[in-house]
């Protein structure tokens, strides 16, 4: 597989180019539909894509983007490399996709600089060691038997109610 072929559902990819071109035309691949020309590939979302100039970084650069923007570990990340790095840049995550396969068949003036993974969620965790976190630790629910009895009170207070009100009428 290259990395230039989207799997189905990928998942927290990223693909760094680099753009050899003029910032007139850099900019203009901000524009819907412009990413999708230049790489080849139709109905990309382009709030998926950024494109900057790695001057706008100032001091966070390249590096700092992708491994505290991005999510992608420091172990994949070559800071000299990136540092090098100069000029404008396109930054497409897995999600431009929208879960669909595709082959990347980027413009001559786009070169692949890395492909990157953004660091997953770890949903793992201990036990829970809490006293309410135990099994039937909740407090219990009345007993059913309590129930007819609860029922029963309020009949009769409805009854001693209706008694009062007639007498009451009976009177006025």
């Amino acid at each position: 597989m290259s990395d230039l072929t989207v799997v189905p559902h990928e998942r927290g990819v990223i693909r760094l180019f680099t753009l050899n071109m003029r910032p007139e035309e850099a900019k203009f691949l901000r524009e819907p539909g412009a990413a999708d020309q230049i790489l080849g590939v139709a109905g990309l979302d382009p709030e998926q894509i950024d494109v900057f100039a790695v001057s706008d970084l100032e001091d966070l650069g390249l590096y700092g983007y992708l491994n505290e923007g991005c999510g992608v570990s420091a172990d994949q990340l070559d800071r000299n490399a990136l540092e090098a790095i100069t000029g404008w840049v396109m930054v497409v995550r897995s999600a431009a996709f929208g879960g669909r396969a595709a082959t990347l068949i980027p413009d001559k003036r786009l070169r692949l600089i890395g492909l990157f993974t953004e660091e997953a969620t770890n949903w793992t965790g201990g036990p829970i060691e809490t006293e309410s976190a135990k099994p039937f630790s909740a407090p219990q629910p009345a007993s059913q038997n309590d129930q007819p009895r609860r029922i029963g009170s309020a009949v009769l207070a409805l009854v001693i109610l209706l008694a009062v009100g007639g007498i009451l009428w009976l009177i006025l």
